[in-house]
């Protein structure tokens, strides 16, 4: 046997399946979503609607989508043994492993397969209710109802916070959520896919993800974007600062995006949205740093195409609207769990395993035993 000739390397060079959720053009500087450029849709369009639009393929006949809205507001209660168990998990659990706990709470013997777009309402409704609920315990804090008259994002900030939050802030927040909902084939959606075609129901799908997610080469960087900028401390700094890091052979967090070759445009709008409800301080500094993580890096490799992304402004968001650090990849996976209801309806019609296939490369078939085998 001789190995075949080994393919492309890197997870960029394989076409996994076909989609009609989304679409990224990494040389073009696209998101797509059923159609719609993302830029036409954030900022101004409802979460419910964007939701809508990910989950039926067209937008819903207003805004926001009543349907959406009557769906998750449904679902946002969860079983008295599965709130009974996140109540026990302990408060210095991280938010994100006791996130990641939650979504395998959630599996408590009801979901099946195929997955509903009812247990989709189940997942994005009560992960975000409960993971709200385990940070105010966690911090010695009442638990707070859910509140009907209120969307999924503005519960969500109520939950956490216990008042309501200002109308622009919900906003941006929502602006996250919409942009965040999906993006292509990316590394936990490719594994919520591979565990939906073997028949593994939605709950089971959405933990395996998330455990792909909580990796800081795909959602766990934001929050080290806020450390990055709380060291440079203030603009002056920043030229210094990204020279002596990347001098040392250190990453400079927040730049660079394994797809996108050009701006990505989810990095543009949340610039946009920082502007509007970042403190002007705070918003000053990441633009400095921008600039001189941009000019440091194109001054080390001329030819490389590498930008701020997603993560960069999503840390300056994400701040001003009052999350600490430490939810930042929590909440960037609440946000992604619509995007991956989706997919798993899409997986689901589909109805085939995902096996992909290793190269071997290591020595052909052949060899021997160095020692005689025992008798039988």
């Amino acid at each position: 046997m001789t190995p075949r000739d080994p393919a492309p390397a890197g997870p960029n060079a394989i076409v996994a399946g076909r989609s009609s959720i989304s679409w990224v053009g990494g040389e073009t500087s696209d998101l797509v979503y059923r159609g719609f450029d993302v830029r036409e849709l954030v900022p101004g369009i409802p979460y419910e609607s964007v939701a809508h639009l990910l989950l039926f393929g067209e937008p819903p006949a207003s805004d926001p989508s009543p349907v959406l809205a009557t769906g998750l507001g449904a679902a946002r209660t969860a079983p008295a043994s599965v709130v009974s168990a996140v109540d026990a998990l302990p408060a210095e659990l991280s938010p994100l492993e006791a996130l990641r706990t939650i979504l395998s709470l959630l599996g408590d013997g009801s979901w099946g397969y195929p997955p509903r777009l009812d247990d989709g309402y189940r997942l994005i409704a009560q992960s975000s209710v409960l993971f709200a609920r385990h940070v105010r315990r966690a911090a010695g804090l009442a638990p707070i109802p859910s509140r009907p008259d209120l969307g999924h994002v503005a519960n969500y900030l109520w939950m956490l916070r216990g008042e309501e939050a200002d109308p622009g802030k919900v906003r941006a927040l929502e602006a996250y959520f919409d942009l965040l909902a999906d993006h292509g084939m990316n590394p936990s959606t490719f594994v919520l896919r591979i565990a939906i075609s073997t028949h593994s129901d939605l709950a089971s799908g959405a933990t395996a993800a998330l455990g792909t997610l909580k990796g800081p080469l795909h959602g766990g960087a934001p929050s080290r974007v806020a450390e990055m900028l709380d060291s440079i401390g203030t603009p002056a700094r920043a030229e210094a600062w990204v020279r002596e890091r990347l001098a040392r052979g250190e990453l400079l967090y927040g730049f660079g995006h394994r797809t996108y070759k050009s701006e990505d445009p989810r990095g543009l709008l949340l610039h946009e949205v920082a502007r509007r409800v970042a403190e002007p301080s705070r918003l000053r500094l990441a633009e400095t740093v921008e600039r001189a993580g941009f000019a440091a890096l194109r001054a080390g490799h001329p030819k490389a195409r590498i930008f701020a992304n997603v993560e960069f402004y999503t840390a300056v968001v994400l701040e001003a609207v009052g999350l600490a650090p430490e939810l930042f990849t929590p909440t960037f996976a609440l946000a992604r769990t619509v995007g991956w209801t989706a997919h798993a309806l899409e997986q689901a019609a589909d109805d085939r395993p995902i096996r992909p296939e290793l190269d071997y490369v290591g020595p052909p078939k052949g060899r021997r035993w160095p020692r005689p085998l025992a008798a039988p």
